[in-house]
């Protein structure tokens, strides 16, 4: 690499094509608004707003030798990322993301990450080939993980010593994709974002608000958790003790990507020193701004 990072992103890179309604709408609705191509993905997403902090992301991910792929490729360098790691696969296709959004929220998404599902451990190499690191000496500094990993591979990342130095930052791609962080509950590794909903499917228990969330986490196994709940409080949570906030009020004009933009801005504010509590609150400002409609940080 040309340069050095501050931090891994593994996991998903890809395109959005995000289209968004001014008004509410349901199944079957047809209205006008406006669609968009971006670069997306949990890692991408994290990692550009890393970079916009001033950090310097590398990215491990798939994505394919196609014109899509170079140019996604190009787009992430033009922000500051590197890219010198990232698997380019022959045979498998850039991966992408379709979402519909309307006044009321999310109203469906499909997620396409089969190429990086495929690729497997291959994404991983950097970690053991002497790239970042080797088998002997493991890599030790700071890692955002998604959940788009095969539940084989994200096991291996909770119980390989490959990562075993790390600060592991993590989190689940979709509600439906939770349960994959089982692992990291069962090894104690890690910091954990959630959601509400992901909080609930991970602890297995029924919760009603994030301290109630946070707690379950901990009580599951999880050494350390944040969880958010739209406008309502969000809570971390460690053996330390718990602490809640409230978001900053914002007028939502769009969702997609808003988890991403919180736990990138909470891991900008510990890396530079901040506490506990004001980590917290530039996480909840930053994803307020995001979901606004403007570009935090």
């Amino acid at each position: 690499m040309s340069r050095a990072a501050d931090i891994l992103c593994i996991g998903s890179v890809l395109w959005d094509m995000i289209a968004r309604a001014p008004v509410a709408m349901r199944v079957g609705s047809d209205n006008a608004g406006r669609i968009e191509r971006i670069p997306g993905g949990v890692a991408l997403n994290i990692a550009m707003t890393l970079a916009r902090t001033g950090l310097t992301p590398a990215l491990l991910t798939a994505v394919g030798r196609d014109a899509a792929g170079d140019e996604l490729i190009a787009a992430c360098e033009a922000r500051g990322l590197i890219t010198d790691l990232v698997h380019r696969s022959l045979d498998l296709p850039t991966d992408q993301y379709m979402a519909i959004e309307g006044a009321n929220g999310l109203i469906a998404a499909v997620a396409d990450a089969h190429s990086l599902e495929s690729a497997g451990d291959k994404i991983l190499s950097p970690l053991i080939d002497g790239r970042l690191a080797t088998q002997d000496a493991p890599y030790m500094g700071l890692v955002a993980l998604d959940g788009n990993l095969t539940v084989d591979l994200l096991t291996e990342i909770a119980t390989s010593p490959i990562l075993v130095g790390a600060d592991l930052r993590i989190a689940p791609a979709s509600p439906g994709k939770a349960d994959r962080l089982a692992p990291f509950l069962a090894h104690k590794r890690g910091t954990l974002y959630v959601n509400l909903e992901e909080a609930g499917t991970l602890s297995g228990r029924s919760v009603t608000n994030s301290f109630e969330a946070a707690e379950a986490m901990l009580d599951a196994g999880a050494q350390r958790v944040l969880v958010t709940d739209g406008g309502n409080n969000a809570t971390e949570g460690s053996r330390d003790g718990l602490i809640s906030q409230t978001p900053p009020k914002a007028d939502v004009t769009r969702v997609t990507g808003a988890g991403d933009t919180f736990m990138a801005a909470h891991i900008a504010a510990e890396v530079r020193g901040a506490s506990r509590e004001m980590s917290l609150m530039r996480a909840l400002e930053a994803a307020s701004i995001y979901v606004s409609g403007k570009t935090p940080i």
